[in-house]
């Protein structure tokens, strides 16, 4: 579905991606993962056509330089960990806005297939009862999850995840998740997505990109690359004593005095 060949993007003499190389196939979400300066938003930027890049980026075997935007918007759609709302649109307009790649024209009326996919994005996210609620007056993950119901009505077989749900709270984060993880489930879908918690990359990751100083690390399946020795090698740690120490904060008061529940 997806294909990146020798991605590289450079910042004058400072090389932010070096000659990345991964593919994308139905049903897996590939997490890029890695410390803060890797290089995962810079790539996932080249992916979305965003930042300018040497090398190749294939769409169902196209160049996706040479595709016009709406094109690519029809096969692929982008959510980023932050989307500022500065006018009071309702949450149906927000929503609506995903299916601009299918319309004619911009005063063009509104086809059937347009009015389901917006019903089916707001079934999925839960939104229905918000639909005229002012995008103003919701909290940061209800504004996630209009824009997560954006992309979906965009219908795309390919989303791009840029930290969606970074700066949000555990419930929310649990939410959006799980709505993605629904989503890729559908035939003939898959996700890039960049995450900095790997508890997240390996519980919901089918696949992980594994990166450090703009290069790639590992690849392939998630449990072999999220391997203790390759994340010691990038973080330059012990990740997983870090995380097992961390784990051992939250044992039940039962187990502590030795009491079976």
């Amino acid at each position: 579905m997806l294909q990146a060949q020798n991605v590289t993007v450079r910042y004058g003499d400072k090389t932010a991606v070096d000659s990345v190389s991964f593919s994308l196939e139905p049903g897996q979400w590939l997490m890029l993962a890695g410390p803060n300066g890797a290089g995962k938003s810079t790539l996932i930027g080249a992916v979305a056509q965003s930042v300018a890049y040497e090398g190749r980026v294939l769409l169902d075997g196209k160049d996706m330089s040479a595709l016009r935007s709406a094109q690519r918007a029809r096969q692929m759609a982008v959510l980023s960990q932050r989307n500022a709302a500065q006018y009071g649109y309702t949450v149906e307009e927000i929503v609506q806005l995903g299916r601009y790649a299918y319309r004619r024209g911009f005063l063009g009326r509104e086809p059937d297939a347009d009015r389901q996919g917006i019903e089916r994005a707001l079934a999925l996210t839960g939104l229905q009862e918000y639909r005229r609620r002012s995008i103003l007056d919701l909290s940061g993950g209800e504004m996630q999850r209009v824009f997560l119901a954006q992309v979906f009505a965009q219908d795309p077989n390919i989303l791009l995840l840029d930290e969606p749900a970074n700066h949000l709270d555990l419930p929310y984060q649990q939410h959006i998740f799980g709505l993605i993880r629904e989503w890729v489930s559908q035939p003939g879908k898959a996700v890039l997505s960049v995450v900095h918690d790997l508890s997240l990359a390996k519980k919901y990751g089918t696949h992980a990109l594994l990166m450090h100083r703009g290069r790639c690390v590992a690849q392939g399946e998630t449990d072999a690359v999220l391997t203790r020795e390759n994340l010691r090698q990038v973080y330059e740690m012990d990740v997983y004593a870090w995380m097992r120490g961390l784990l051992s904060q939250w044992r039940d008061n039962s187990e502590e005095f030795g009491v079976r529940s």
